[in-house]
């Protein structure tokens, strides 16, 4: 079981351009909202006819679109290090045990939660606009934070998918964040715990370097297109986009 992924896919040039182009859009979305994996995993899983090597191959493409995420907001000076460091810690140790919990289980019980937890994020845009706004008040603090982040990256390590709508709300509805400094912290976060992350799911074989790197080249591009827009369209557009992409993921 232990040790690199199987490398014996059909990757022929419509595979190649099919996870490209659905790699540009899961990373477009996961720039400016999240549920990206909803599009690649399913791509994933036919082309690799595994649901567990698919969840860890996935991982190397979310890791190298939030990498060129973060890049294009840092150039903006949009991402915020001072409130960013003490959440790093606690999001690290979640992602890693939940990582490590993916290897052993299958990740349906977990996806099921997400759909409803996401729907209500949704609807939270709509019915509650106010609150992702963002009022600069930190309402996360001391121990709840801990708890709050180190439950985020449990559930990033474990499925992933979806888990920027979570962040989302944790850093703009509860951290006081608004939503293009708050977008540029999900993905800083999110880079960081999955390449711990990833690491595990190498060491447990359930990673396929060919597709995965394939995929990325496609999640690189869409996140980086989707950053430049987010700073240049603001937080009113950005709010739309989640709102949209969370009811289809749900």
């Amino acid at each position: 079981m232990y040790g690199v992924g199987s490398m014996d896919i059909d990757l022929d040039l419509l595979t190649a351009i099919l996870l490209v182009v659905g790699g540009f859009a899961a990373g477009f979305i996961n720039a400016v909202a999240g549920g990206g994996s909803a599009i690649t995993l399913p791509v994933l899983v036919e082309l690799l006819g595994d649901a567990v090597l698919a969840n860890g191959t996935n991982r190397i493409a979310i890791l190298l679109q939030n990498v060129s995420g973060v890049t294009r907001f840092q150039r903006s000076g949009k991402v915020p290090w001072k409130d960013l460091r003490p959440l790093i810690l606690p999001t690290l140790i979640g992602a890693l045990v939940g990582a490590w919990l993916a290897t052993l289980v299958e990740p349906e019980v977990m996806e099921r939660v997400f759909g409803i937890v996401v729907l209500l994020v949704a609807l939270s845009v709509v019915f509650k606009p106010s609150r992702w706004e963002g009022d600069g008040v930190n309402r996360l603090r001391g121990p709840l934070r801990f708890v709050v982040f180190l439950a985020l990256g449990l559930y990033g390590g474990f499925v992933q998918a979806g888990v920027g709508f979570l962040f989302i709300a944790a850093l703009v509805v509860y951290g006081g964040m608004d939503l293009v400094t708050g977008n540029a912290a999900k993905l800083t976060l999110i880079a960081v715990y999955t390449a711990f992350a990833l690491g595990t799911f190498i060491w447990a074989g359930q990673v396929n370097f060919l597709a995965g790197f394939v995929l990325a080249a496609g999640n690189m591009t869409g996140a980086w297109v989707a950053a430049h827009v987010a700073v240049e369209k603001g937080a009113g557009w950005i709010r739309w986009v989640l709102f949209a992409a969370a009811s289809i993921a749900a």
